[in-house]
């Protein structure tokens, strides 16, 4: 089994006309990912590596019978195309610019719930269930098949840590890329209850960063609601304070909050394994039986 996206997947590149957008496509085409539909406003009735492309989300939704978007546009217009995406009733809409401004994310976090829509990103490398299908930019060589399921804040902290899991000849059900934007679309604690009741996903793996409460949420969801293993890592725990440290919303504050130590006590009261790095993630999970 697997969570968000799977076999049964059919996705909309918005922007699949631009750089990224088509060399992307071609990639998950190449992973079997079944690529229904581009979107690129001005440039309907085009096709890229085959693939037709739509002036609206919504036409290309309709005459394909899409059910996730992916939006690999600029982060001004991320807004824009995720509200589309919504508007096309599609469940599942995935960014991935960085830097997508603060209130236009406020606006879409509260939208996506109310039009009971879950939006992965921004700044996210996307969602890949391995051997089934993958919606997004990672590098899909390195993932197996298997039983861990892995949600990140980090793109290359994932990449690392699946790297190593695979190398050991431990798979993965789902990775998922929450994104280091200040405000995400989907926090680890809207995935969690996902991986909980997957049958196919056996340890969750937690990699996150300094900023913001997203793992100590988690914490609290899991000592209550979570009966599986967990692991987590949380990176930055020498960064100075008050500085952003990559991504948008690793910061630690000047009172200490959103600091690695922090977390990980919030983590550790919850049960969770702590892992010092990727490799100890690894250590940890063939500890567990993966």
């Amino acid at each position: 089994m697997s969570i968000l996206v799977d076999e049964n997947t059919r996705l909309i590149v918005q922007g699949i006309t631009g750089r990224e957008g088509a060399f992307h496509t071609e990639q998950m085409l190449a992973y079997h990912t079944r690529v229904a539909a581009g979107v690129t406003p001005g440039k309907g009735g085009r096709r890229v590596h085959g693939v037709p492309v739509f002036n609206t989300v919504r036409e290309a939704a309709e005459a394909t019978g899409a059910n996730a978007s992916i939006a690999f546009v600029p982060a001004r217009f991320t807004a824009e195309s995720v509200y589309e995406a919504m508007d096309a009733d599609l469940p599942l809409v995935l960014a991935v610019a960085e830097h997508v401004p603060v209130m236009d994310m406020m606006g879409v976090h509260h939208a996506a719930r109310k039009r009971n829509c879950r939006v992965i990103g921004p700044n996210s490398f996307g969602v890949i269930s391995p051997g089934k299908a993958k919606a997004g930019f990672m590098a899909h060589r390195i993932f197996a098949p298997g039983r861990v399921g892995i949600m990140s804040r980090s793109a290359t902290n994932c990449y690392e840590t699946v790297y190593l899991l695979t190398r050991e000849g431990i798979g993965q059900s789902t990775c998922v890329g929450n994104g280091g934007d200040a405000i995400p679309g989907s926090a680890f604690v809207d995935i969690l209850p996902l991986f909980a009741a997957d049958p196919g996903t056996e340890i969750i793996v937690i990699i996150g960063e300094i900023g913001g409460g997203e793992e100590e949420l988690a914490a609290a969801y899991i000592k209550e609601r979570v009966e599986k293993p967990v692991i987590a890592l949380v990176a930055g725990r020498n960064s100075p304070r008050g500085r952003s440290m990559g991504h948008a919303g690793a910061i630690i504050g000047a009172d200490g909050g959103g600091s690695a130590e922090r977390k990980e006590e919030a983590l550790r009261e919850a049960g969770v394994h702590i892992a010092e790095s990727a490799a100890d993630i690894v250590k940890i999970a063939k500890r567990l039986g993966a």
